[in-house]
């Protein structure tokens, strides 16, 4: 049973580290990448560039497997996904993510290393994902 949770684990365990290596839970730098005209700092931008060549690496070599190493089948996003509520809670994490200077996963890193300030972005965050629940279940 254990087994299954294993890689999930492993890979939020890697990219924790990296997110605390490149500095990401440090609000400062995010605010910092978002100041083009002030102290722009782009260290967030690595980051990225980084993600995205890791990315760019699977989707080559995804098209070649049959399934995926460690599920039954791939979940590739096609256009449909792009909906309105999709679009809306995208600005609305971008919004919460310039003020804040963090977003989730930077947060439950940042829980380790400075665990008073970034307890209240994620106590925030647990209590809009509640919220969020709570009204979609009503409508």
């Amino acid at each position: 049973m254990m087994k299954q949770y294993l890689p999930p684990l492993l890979s939020g365990g890697l990219f924790g580290a990296g997110l605390a290596l490149g500095g990401m839970t440090d609000p400062a730098r995010v605010r910092g990448f978002l100041d083009l005209f002030g102290n722009w700092d782009p260290t967030l931008a690595f980051v990225m560039g980084g993600a995205v060549l890791v990315m760019a690496i699977a989707w080559r070599i995804q098209p070649r497997m049959a399934q995926p190493l460690f599920g039954l089948k791939f979940a590739i996003p096609d256009r449909s996904d792009l909906t309105p509520k999709l679009i809306g809670g995208s600005a609305l994490f971008g919004i919460g993510w310039g003020v804040a200077g963090l977003c989730p996963g930077p947060a439950i890193t940042a829980l380790v290393i400075e665990p008073v300030s970034a307890a209240i972005f994620v106590a925030a965050m647990l209590a809009g994902m509640l919220l969020v629940r709570l009204v979609e279940k009503d409508a």
